[in-house]
């Protein structure tokens, strides 16, 4: 396979702009050799004036599309009125936000913060502050039990709880109060609970490990061991939440309550950075006035835009979208399994498709797909991961699934 697609190389006005990325910007990436310049729905343009078919969504950040028009409306008419006023005031934005997103989760209390790993600290820092003060753990005692390759974020703390050399090598000292158990395996955690854990902190489905799909059983389980011992469940649902696997949260496919969500990505709209964790009232609760906080963290812009979003769930349309065309979605890749394609896991428009053995690796796959106008990302190197956007029509996914069929077929 090429590696490097060729009428990018050719190009200039590309080269120039990846060339200042690599001399001034940080080198925590490995981005496609692709400078986009323009977006609209599922499709993407380059500095060049090419165009693609956007099959990654921004992690799931943008599930509505690029520049959904009833969001960005949202964000326009709001940036006209008040951006951020921190939260040393009220404003009129905060309070229906926090309702509409609770009586959408079917929650008690909403904490809103911006990236997904703020969230997921938030949860951390509750949980703790939980079991100290309603469950009587001993202070600094407390444990949380985690599923080994997570992706919970890049903060020192979640790293310090990731199996992903890449991920947790030589940023130590690490946090302690965390025992990782193997994802889809519930008897681990019966094994690792006590009366020290204040919470078991999962995700529904695991994107960066390969949109891995656990055990029928797995979460079923996990609530009734927290259930028996007085701990909590937290549901990590940053990418799988929001629609992205044909419902409006992926733990309801196992028929599971968590006791906190976290959320984030599409909570957004692609716009800004727009975070939350969702959960019972006694539990989030426990938090009093400068405890925890965020300058930006349910700001008026991030709660039009949320508000927005929300409206956009309310209606069911784009979980039911995320299922017919992930059942059809599914359906094709399926036929490449012995073609090049050793598994396809995951559910409604969220795929990993495992390269067999002795084929390409997903960074060259990746690759021959910019070619032919399809982005996409590889993760864990032999897994090509796909989450076109929830607005994609059926002849825009087929596109994209004919040119996967060519690369990964042949």
């Amino acid at each position: 396979m090429t590696a490097v697609p060729s009428h990018l190389e050719a190009s200039s006005k590309a080269a120039g702009f990846r060339a200042l990325d690599d001399q001034y910007s940080a080198h925590n990436y490995h981005p496609l050799p692709v400078v986009i310049a323009e977006a609209d729905g599922a499709w993407m343009t380059d500095v060049d004036g090419r165009r693609h078919l956007d099959f990654l969504a921004g992690y799931s950040a943008l599930n509505f599309g690029h520049r959904h028009p009833a969001l960005v409306a949202a964000a326009t008419e709001q940036l006209g009125r008040v951006t951020l006023t921190s939260r040393a005031f009220h404003h009129d934005q905060l309070g229906p936000f926090c309702r509409e997103l609770a009586e959408l989760t079917g929650t008690d209390r909403v904490l809103p913060m911006n990236s997904g790993a703020e969230a997921v600290e938030s949860a951390i820092k509750i949980a703790r502050k939980w079991a100290y003060q309603v469950k009587g753990v001993p202070e600094n005692q407390a444990e949380i039990i985690v599923a080994g390759s997570n992706f919970h974020g890049r903060t020192t703390t979640i790293v310090s709880f990731s199996t992903d050399p890449v991920a947790h090598d030589g940023f130590g000292p690490y946090t302690p109060g965390f025992r990782v158990t193997e994802y889809g395996d519930a008897a681990a955690v019966e094994a690792a609970i006590s009366e020290r854990t204040a919470a078991v902190l999962v995700e529904p489905i695991q994107g960066e490990a390969g949109v891995i799909v656990p055990p029928a059983d797995y979460l079923p389980r996990l609530r009734r061991l927290c259930d028996e011992h007085g701990a909590l469940l937290i549901a990590d649902e940053i990418q799988s939440g929001l629609a992205r696997t044909g419902e409006l949260l992926a733990s309801e496919h196992d028929g599971i309550r968590a006791d906190l969500y976290t959320l984030g990505k599409a909570l957004g709209g692609g716009i800004l950075p727009v975070s939350a964790v969702v959960g019972r009232d006694d539990v989030l609760g426990v938090l009093r006035p400068g405890q925890h906080g965020s300058t930006f963290g349910g700001n008026p812009l991030a709660c039009a835009v949320g508000r927005a979003v929300i409206r956009l769930l309310s209606t069911g349309e784009f979980q039911e979208r995320s299922r017919e065309l992930g059942a059809h979605m599914h359906a094709r890749l399926g036929e490449l399994v012995g073609r090049g394609v050793l598994e396809v896991r995951g559910r409604g428009l969220w795929a990993g498709v495992e390269i067999a053995p002795g084929g390409p690796t997903g960074r060259e796959v990746s690759e021959a797909l910019v070619e032919r106008g399809v982005l996409c990302k590889e993760t864990q190197d032999t897994t090509l991961r796909l989450a076109p956007p929830l607005v994609i029509t059926r002849e825009e996914l087929d596109t994209g699934l004919d040119a996967i069929t060519e690369v990964l077929a042949r």
